[in-house]
């Protein structure tokens, strides 16, 4: 049995898993993954509809406090700005994309004070603001030596994931996407490493209960 480790996914409706008959999004399949896998992974899922970087950077430290206790082995997984690009009145974006940036860089430096972060980049069906925001995310998470996962390239020729936004509300999959969004996730090698750093034998660990 491994250490325990608990994780919680800080992002938006992708994140959630919004638009997944079976309720698990790709969060939820790949915890589902690590606990078959002999992983002892408790997680919480704070994904919220709708929610942009601002909203996230707003809410991330409280939830955090309190579902991580001091001791805990703990990660940190970060999923936003695809809000931030939706298009509102006159064409603007929700969230400027300098804007966007700075909420990163707040969010991302002080959560790697407190535990292993990984960050999962944006991704929109259709959304030509992504294109811009993405590169600058993944060079942020550089600079401070975040491991990131780029989606745009995935997402976009990804069929099964393109065929089911199409038919439901024009962002969101169904379970065939977010299966698809797991198995690219879950093979990234920045993700095993994320969570294999934190797992050491539980005869090595103090108890997390």
């Amino acid at each position: 049995m491994t250490t325990p480790v608990r994780i919680c996914f800080f992002g938006d409706s992708f994140v959630n898993g919004t638009g997944d008959d079976d309720g698990l999004g790709w969060v939820g399949r790949l915890v589902s993954r690590a606990r078959r896998g002999g992983r002892d992974v408790t997680a919480y899922n704070l994904g919220v509809r709708r929610d942009t970087s601002a909203d996230i950077a707003a809410r991330w430290r409280e939830e955090a406090r309190r579902r991580l206790p001091a001791g805990a082995d703990a990660r940190l997984l970060f999923s936003f700005g695809a809000n931030d690009c939706v298009e509102e009145e006159a064409g603007r974006a929700r969230v400027p994309l300098e804007e966007t940036l700075v909420h990163a860089e707040q969010m991302l430096r002080e959560a790697a004070t407190l535990a292993p972060v990984l960050m999962v980049g944006p991704f929109l069906p259709g959304a030509a603001r992504i294109d811009h925001l993405c590169p600058q995310l993944q060079k942020l998470c550089a600079e401070l030596q975040i491991p990131y996962i780029e989606m745009r390239g995935f997402s976009a020729r990804c069929g099964v994931l393109l065929q089911e936004a199409a038919a439901g509300d024009g962002a969101h999959p169904n379970s065939g996407g977010y299966a698809a969004l797991a198995d690219f996730i879950g093979a990234a090698p920045q993700w095993r490493d994320w969570l294999d750093g934190a797992l050491t034998s539980a005869k090595d660990a103090p108890a997390d209960r």
